[in-house]
């Protein structure tokens, strides 16, 4: 779909633009590729709204086994904090009083 100067131009005014000689000769080429894009896009064949996959036709979750370990150790994951309060990282308030 090629568009022409005074599409261009009122596709600027509508965005308060002001274009250049140059430049309304530029974006009616741009604009004319993704007008184009757009429609074959439109063409492609979509299933209906609504339509859902069942649940049998997913394939299934792949899920690691459950393995109990030891965790980081605190002083090893406070070593870096900025600010620290015993074992918590110590950060700014942020919400106001009574909230």
């Amino acid at each position: 779909m090629e568009l022409t100067r005074q599409q261009v131009l009122h596709v600027a005014r509508l965005a308060n633009l002001s274009l250049t000689e140059e430049e309304v000769e530029h974006f009616a080429g741009e604009l004319s590729r993704i007008l184009d894009y757009v429609e074959t896009l439109n063409r492609l064949p979509l299933p209906p709204p609504g339509l859902h996959v069942s649940e049998a036709a997913k394939p299934p979750t792949p899920l690691r086994e459950d393995v109990s370990r030891h965790s980081l150790p605190v002083e090893s994951a406070l070593s870096n904090a900025p600010d620290r309060s015993g074992g918590f990282f110590r950060v700014p308030r942020i919400l106001e009083e009574g909230r």
